[in-house]
């Protein structure tokens, strides 16, 4: 039996992920992200996939994030005429991400346009367009309940179980008759967070690929976490200026306001004004109350008693240009959730230029900061970097708090891993390249796979 496996994306790199399984007569897509961080990784966005988009039969969704779910429009553009598998939560949340991505795709290229016009040069596309993505939602069709066997054909099977990442998020596990089981990790979430579920664990895999975005490091323990988020607001306050968190939309923004909620409630939050200014964030915050099967015990009693753990007094939701303008004259005890969660773009580079070079100001990332990336730079202590062409000192004080992150860190994948008893293929996904070498140096002494590789781009093996 002809088993195949390669890799067209999240290798070599921890954006773009986008897997490649051929087995019994069917080409098994699983994710097809966007590639995010520097010019080289975007560039290979509008290169070819490494397959035809023509002779895929199902696109296995694990989850809404844009580097998983970004490339879809561009792959039924090309000729995808298969069907898209996920849970119901994730077409939800794939909806509002893939027409948000191409709004602003349809706006860098009007952009671009005028700089180009300009120049004499040719035009440059859109990546795709609204109606590209609202062409890829006809594809969306069967939608996948945790722990509910989808078969795809007589020989194959597959389950999606609950990644406790983001809201809908999953692995899944392929069974295929007569070889075995080949799971997919997709992102794993991290433990012990508010709103959603802690991950599941496998049923024994054969064959296992499984992020590596923290491969390396193990997290501080939320409370941990939570208690530093709350000083740096405090110092921040008492320093007269402004606080700045670059999130991500989906559920991170929420997570955030729900500490902020907790911190009111308990007198622990300073006098202050907090803005959640991300269209999309507040849009993904209406839509999480849709989806009461994806939370966790805390918050579905919080649901159970009529109270909205995304809202206290003080708190607006600001879904115009003009609102989010507005917030500039505000020097003082602001707390400003906005994205984009790695500072690539949106609103919260603007906030950026108008505080970053304030001594009295903070920044706070609750997330990962990919190489090459505006985030990055700030992290990395950077003196001073460039937004909207313009150089910006930056003097404001730089918190990064490892616990928020919705991604597993490593000895949550150990942990993960352990629960497989004796996997012949372990692939290495989603890191970058030191941090998955280090991790398979750590599951090597532990002889938990047979053969372990860390896939190079559109890679193939055969199992």
């Amino acid at each position: 039996m002809a088993i195949q496996l390669s890799f067209h994306g999240a290798a070599d790199t921890v954006t773009g992920s986008c897997h490649l399984l051929q087995a019994e007569g069917l080409k098994i897509l699983v994710d097809c992200g966007l590639f995010q961080g520097d010019r080289q990784w975007e560039e290979r966005n509008q290169q070819d996939f490494g397959f035809d988009p023509r002779s895929i039969d199902y696109l296995l969704l694990t989850h809404g994030h844009l580097d998983h779910c970004g490339r879809i429009p561009v792959l039924v553009r090309k000729g995808f005429k298969g069907k898209i598998v996920c849970t119901s939560a994730t077409y939800d949340i794939a909806k509002i991400v893939l027409m948000d991505s191409a709004h602003i795709q349809e706006e860098d290229a009007e952009q671009w346009r005028k700089i180009h016009a300009r120049k004499g040069v040719p035009q440059r596309e859109p990546l795709y367009t609204t109606m590209d993505a609202l062409d890829a939602f006809q594809h969306f069709g069967t939608f996948a309940g945790y722990e509910q066997p989808v078969r795809l054909n007589g020989k194959i099977e597959v389950t999606f179980k609950d990644a406790g990442h983001i809201l809908g998020a999953a692995f899944v596990e392929v069974v295929i008759k007569g070889f075995g089981k080949v799971i997919f990790s997709g992102d794993l979430g991290n433990r012990g967070k508010p709103i959603i579920k802690d991950p599941c664990f496998p049923d024994g895999g054969d064959v296992v690929v499984i992020e590596g975005t923290y491969a390396d490091r193990n997290h501080k323990n939320i409370e941990t976490s939570v208690d530093e988020f709350r000083k740096a607001i405090l110092d921040t306050c008492q320093r007269g200026g402004n606080v700045l968190i670059p999130s991500f939309a989906i559920e991170r923004a929420q997570e955030i306001l729900f500490y902020l909620r907790e911190f009111y409630e308990q007198k622990k939050l300073p006098a202050c004004h907090v803005y959640l200014d991300s269209p999309m964030g507040i849009r993904v915050t209406d839509l999480m109350r849709r989806h009461p099967e994806c939370f966790d015990e805390e918050t579905a009693r919080l649901f159970e008693k009529e109270e909205d753990p995304f809202d206290f007094p003080g708190l607006q939701f600001t879904k115009t240009q003009e609102a989010s303008r507005q917030i500039n004259a505000v020097k003082s005890h602001a707390i400003i959730i906005a994205g984009s969660g790695m500072c690539t773009g949106g609103r919260i580079k603007h906030h950026l230029k108008h505080n970053l070079w304030r001594e009295e100001s903070s920044v706070i990332f609750v997330g990962y900061q990919a190489e090459g990336t505006l985030g990055r730079k700030i992290v990395d202590r950077e003196k001073q970097v460039t937004i909207f062409g313009e150089t910006c000192r930056v003097n404001a004080q730089i918190h990064t708090i490892g616990g928020f992150s919705s991604h597993a860190d490593k000895e949550i994948l150990i942990d993960w891993l352990q629960h497989n008893k004796e996997i012949r293929h372990l692939f290495l996904v989603h890191g970058e390249r030191d941090s998955l070498a280090s991790f398979q140096e750590e599951v090597k002494k532990r002889n938990m796979a047979k053969d372990i590789h860390i896939p190079h781009l559109n890679e193939k093996f055969s199992l």
